[in-house]
């Protein structure tokens, strides 16, 4: 119903012209960050992207009283590397993290059963500082075999006196 003549409107609620907007050209991939190709990019550094991933990080603090950890060794480092290298294994399997990839990875790097020695000491180099440094975390994950990810927990606890066999150290970190 419209307004009468007689009562008077003001200039707020008077009504306005519509802007007209333009039409948008054709979009293109061309920013730095787009994918080219069906897949995502896969090498040093890139990580193993997957579904819900921050979860691992919640779950991570559940083992926080748990971890067995060696003089110098800070908890956050560990939990930063183990939560790296469990979102790589979640991420293979095309799944977001549960708390069995966890025990995964802290078993996997001795920080549950405690370390064989020569692995404490190849793991500290590391490991430290990795709460503070992405590099440091992504080779965490990329140490460990494609085939050690399909491992359980178990069988990961009962190969760790031969660990070299589950993991690939750089001798340069």
């Amino acid at each position: 119903m419209t307004q009468p003549n007689f009562v008077p409107v003001v200039e707020a609620d008077q009504v306005r012209r519509s802007y007209q907007l333009e039409v948008p050209s054709i979009w293109t991939a061309t920013r730095p960050s787009e994918l080219s190709g069906q897949r995502q990019p896969a090498g040093a550094f890139l990580g193993t992207p997957g579904p819900d991933q921050g979860f691992a990080l919640k779950l991570a603090r559940r083992f926080e009283d748990r971890l067995v950890l060696l003089p110098g060794e800070q908890a956050a480092d560990a939990i930063s590397g183990c939560t790296a290298v469990a979102m790589r294994r979640a991420a293979s399997y095309g799944r977001a993290p549960v708390i069995h990839d966890l025990t995964w990875a802290f078993t996997l790097w001795g920080f549950l059963v405690g370390a064989p020695s020569d692995l404490a000491e190849a793991r500290e180099p590391l490991f430290r500082s990795a709460s503070h440094h992405y590099q440091a975390q992504r080779t965490i994950a990329d140490c460990v075999f494609e085939s050690t990810l399909r491992m359980t927990p178990q069988q990961v606890a009962e190969a760790i006196g031969e660990w070299r066999t589950l993991l690939e150290i750089p001798t340069h970190h």
